[in-house]
């Protein structure tokens, strides 16, 4: 009975998947490249082609050109909601659900919803439209998607808050990057198409310099490469000799290291569509009673940021961290470990070299490839 129940899920998630909508992104490098414009354009054309098409959400921060475009598009109104003694307005889901549109545009995906929602994140309303058969188009900042975090923060300076797992992106069937030049981003800026007059002079001087766009831009470029990858990877498979990658972080307790090992790795994993895993190796100095409370809530919150990634967590309690690093590419079938560069002084190095030694050995061994992130 058991096994007749799992065929009958199993066709279930077949007939849910094939009645799903589609979804398109629009990336961009950062706020102004016009993300919204064209989501509005490509709205003007589907309707001027019979499209049954609704504007879901729109944000157009008081941009003339923006506000033009929604001129005669057929908008589901926003539900207005009381919070903290102010009136709100937030997308209206249900009523996307009710009037059940072919194509709705949502902006904003990375947005946090009013506290009261029936779901917290925007990109969580998202997934039940697909899932209700309608096709979505949203767009997104790339300072918003949860691997590039940390790089954006170096880059700007900005600890965004509101951020998208990256599973999220590898549901979307297309995604589109909107490219402008740092000149013609600065120039967008100045003309005031960007924000008002009083945040120009501050903007210049912070945000958008010129060398902070081009590395944003090279994110933005690298991001969109690796979606359009994962497609043809889809929809074209390698020949099956191939051996599929398969990569692991190993972490420690220490968490800044760790959390920058996950990210990484996590880059890698997806630019090359490939499952992966994160590995803690648990010896009795690092037991629960003898470590403080604080490095255990940081090693919990890797653990939760491992997983928000998509990798699968694996703890092993062993006091040779080498043993337990070669028995789960064994049993995993790794074939890129992926370790941070060593926070050792010169006693700790030549204290740890018989082990290391063991462990290139047996990698070496057995063709396990060693990434050293800086």
């Amino acid at each position: 009975m058991a096994e007749k129940d799992q065929n009958v899920q199993h066709f279930l998630e077949l007939i849910r998947q094939s009645r799903r909508g589609k979804f398109k992104i629009y990336i961009g490098m950062s706020a102004g490249v016009g993300k919204t414009f064209r989501m509005l354009q490509e709205t003007q054309t589907l309707l001027r082609n019979g499209v049954d098409v609704k504007i879901g959400y729109v944000e157009t921060h008081n941009r003339k050109e923006t506000e033009s475009l929604l001129e005669g598009l057929p908008i589901i109104p926003r539900r207005k909601l009381f919070y903290k003694g102010k009136e709100l307005e937030e997308m209206d889901m249900q009523a996307i659900l009710n009037l059940h549109p072919e194509v709705v545009v949502v902006d904003e995906l990375a947005h946090t919803n009013i506290e009261g929602s029936k779901n917290e994140k925007r990109w969580q309303d998202v997934m039940e439209i697909l899932d209700a058969g309608i096709n979505v188009i949203s767009a997104i900042n790339i300072q918003h998607i949860e691997s590039l975090h940390k790089e954006v923060k170096e880059i700007t300076g900005v600890d965004v808050g509101e951020r998208v797992p990256d599973s999220v992106l590898k549901e979307a069937d297309e995604v589109v990057n909107i490219d402008l030049t740092a000149d013609e981003l600065v120039t967008r800026l100045k003309e005031g198409k960007i924000y008002a007059p009083d945040k120009i002079q501050i903007s210049l001087k912070n945000f958008f310099q010129a060398e902070k766009i081009l590395q944003l831009r090279e994110l933005a470029l690298k991001e969109v490469a690796t979606q359009v990858e994962r497609k043809i990877e889809t929809e074209l498979p390698r020949s099956a000799h191939l051996r599929s990658e398969r990569f692991m972080a190993c972490i420690s307790s220490n968490h800044e290291i760790a959390a920058k090992v996950i990210r990484k790795t996590s880059r890698l994993a997806n630019y090359y569509h490939s499952k992966w895993f994160v590995l803690y190796v648990q010896t009795a100095k690092e037991a629960g009673d003898k470590i403080g409370l604080a490095e255990q809530r940081h090693l919990i919150n890797n653990f939760k940021l491992a997983t928000e990634l998509g990798a699968e967590v694996i703890r092993v309690k062993l006091n040779n961290i080498a043993k337990g690093i070669i028995q789960t590419c064994e049993e995993q079938s790794i074939t890129t470990i992926c370790i941070g560069k060593p926070h050792l002084n010169l006693l700790n190095i030549i204290l740890s070299t018989a082990v290391f030694n063991q462990l290139l050995n047996k990698l070496a061994s057995v063709e396990i490839d060693v990434v050293i992130l800086s």
